[in-house]
């Protein structure tokens, strides 16, 4: 205890002189180099680590978006080869449809069909016309009017026949009306062809 208080002897804080530092008693020294130490400490911590720790919390969360963009990435790629098989199957199924729609040569040879399923279901033919063709986005929709006459059971065969059509026919906007001898329907058919021009 006694050498702590010769480290402080003949110092008096009211008399203290920052020019004379360099004779005051090495007790007084050692407490200003830390008071000094520490102060460098607590700026570089403020100065430096704080930043450097914002920077962290900064990458941190950086870390986490990436993970979570890895694992998205990583399901998609994980997924690939099922996606592909389906884009095959849809392919296919694609290029079978397309084999439903009539060509330009066809359509032809699809009223010629139409008509013979009319007249072997016995119904009177009124008129069976093409209408003008409605471009859509990757097809061309084929409207045909047709109007016949006949029992309902002529009616109900006919149209099951055309439903029965290899290629792809829609049928539309129906009417049916009674007559004296039967009734008579007007239909609007459509059939579609693909584009090719895109």
């Amino acid at each position: 205890m006694s050498a702590l208080k010769d480290a402080f002897k003949g110092f008096d804080i009211n008399d203290m002189d920052l020019s004379s530092a360099g004779n005051w008693p090495i007790g007084v020294k050692f407490v200003c180099y830390l008071l000094v130490i520490a102060l460098i400490v607590a700026g570089g911590w403020h100065f430096y680590i704080t930043d450097k720790q914002s920077g962290l919390k900064r990458e941190i969360a950086k870390e986490t978006n990436l993970k979570n963009v890895y694992k998205e990435k990583a399901f998609q790629v994980a997924s690939l080869p099922a996606l592909r098989q389906q884009m095959k199957d849809v392919e296919t199924k694609f290029a079978e449809l397309k084999k439903q729609l009539p060509t330009e040569k066809e359509v032809p040879g699809l009223l010629d069909d139409i008509t013979n399923l009319g007249s072997d279901s016995g119904l009177d033919i009124g008129s069976i016309k093409l209408a003008s063709e409605s471009k859509k986005d990757f097809y061309i929709e084929l409207p045909i009017n047709i109007s016949v006459a006949g029992s309902y059971h002529q009616l109900g065969q006919f149209v099951s026949g055309v439903a029965g059509l290899s290629r792809i026919v829609t049928l539309h906007d129906y009417s049916i009306k009674p007559e004296a001898d039967g009734v008579s329907m007007r239909i609007s058919a459509k059939t579609y062809r693909f584009d090719d021009t895109q």
